[in-house]
């Protein structure tokens, strides 16, 4: 625990309250037969010694956090100031890059997780009630989407969402429209990322629900039916509160999975239209220069988001544990 989870954190929030030193530049006269001219060079040479003695880089506290590329305060306060309605000041919050990334993000992980929960759910009751011979191809068919990587199942669903693959050739010839394009609009893009998310971990809860249906008691089960309880009935009153527990524990996995949604937009080339905050951080992180501070700044940000969104469950959890005790 302190080695792989305590002691990256501490580095990253670190890392997050420095700035990369400026170059140090430096005045050059070069003359020649017409004259002198004066040019503005850097000095490598002690650029790179003032890295060396700081190699964290320049003390800037939070500014980091406060700049526009993070909590943009500055430019949140004078849209707010400024606003006619609240939908101009949502606009504004759509244009900087932390809240726009934000916006999809929970977005995602409020629509994905209680989706795939029910979905999960119905298909581990639908799986149990098979005859004992086809439960096994079932189960087989069902953890596809678990198995396949999550980078290579975006671009299969991306390759067929173009419009010239199977789902975007028959939207077209549906609606009659051969411009039509799911990738083109930011409301079809977050769509498929959310069907994404769902398909893709939906077999996790199925699972974890199926193996708390072999736990299930039968004769609690038994007796509903002799007292004349219908098939949802016995769900509602007796399946469900049986694996309630198992409900949390997905909830508790999948809030943090979504929240830190990122190969499915890489893989969509959703960038235009959709951003995440783990993306924002592989984008500080890319290129040739590392904006090292600002990617550990997401980071932290991100890491708080996920423990705010826990923290309603852990409570629960804490508080069901008291009332065993």
């Amino acid at each position: 625990m302190l080695l792989f989870i305590a002691l990256p954190i501490i580095s990253v929030v670190t890392q997050s309250l420095f700035t990369p030193h400026e170059q140090v530049l430096e005045v050059v006269e070069n003359c020649g037969p017409f004259g002198c001219k004066e040019t503005t060079t850097v000095n490598q040479e002690a650029t790179q010694k003032l890295r060396d003695a700081k190699p964290l880089g320049k003390f800037a506290g939070l500014d980091i956090y406060f700049d526009r590329g993070h909590l943009a305060v500055n430019e949140v306060s004078e849209a707010w100031k400024t606003r006619t309605d609240m939908s101009d000041f949502f606009n504004a919050l759509r244009n900087l890059p932390f809240y726009r990334a934000m916006g999809f993000t929970l977005t995602h992980t409020f629509t994905v997780t209680p989706l795939l929960i029910i979905l999960g759910f119905i298909i581990a009751v639908a799986v149990n009630s098979l005859h004992r011979h086809l439960k096994g191809l079932a189960i087989f068919f069902s953890l596809l989407p678990m198995i396949v990587t999550p980078l290579i199942g975006s671009l299969i669903l991306f390759w067929m969402v173009d419009s010239r693959g199977i789902v975007g050739n028959a939207l077209q010839w549906l609606f009659s429209d051969p411009t039509l394009s799911l990738k083109a609009s930011t409301g079809y893009t977050w769509i498929m990322l959310i069907v994404y998310g769902v398909w893709h971990s939906a077999p996790f809860a199925f699972v974890v629900f199926y193996a708390g249906l072999q736990t299930l008691p039968q004769d609690t089960l038994e007796s509903s039916m002799i007292d004349g309880a219908s098939r949802w009935q016995q769900i509602r009153y007796v399946v469900i509160p049986h694996i309630m527990p198992l409900v949390t524990f997905v909830a508790l996995i999948q809030l943090m999975d979504n929240f830190r949604v990122f190969e499915s937009i890489v893989g969509f080339s959703a960038q235009a239209h959709a951003t995440s905050l783990s993306w924002i951080i592989f984008n500080d992180l890319g290129g040739e220069t590392r904006a090292l501070s600002s990617a550990a700044a997401t980071s932290v940000l991100t890491i708080l988001g996920v423990a705010i969104l826990l923290s309603p469950v852990l409570v629960r959890t804490w508080q069901d544990f008291k009332v065993k005790q």
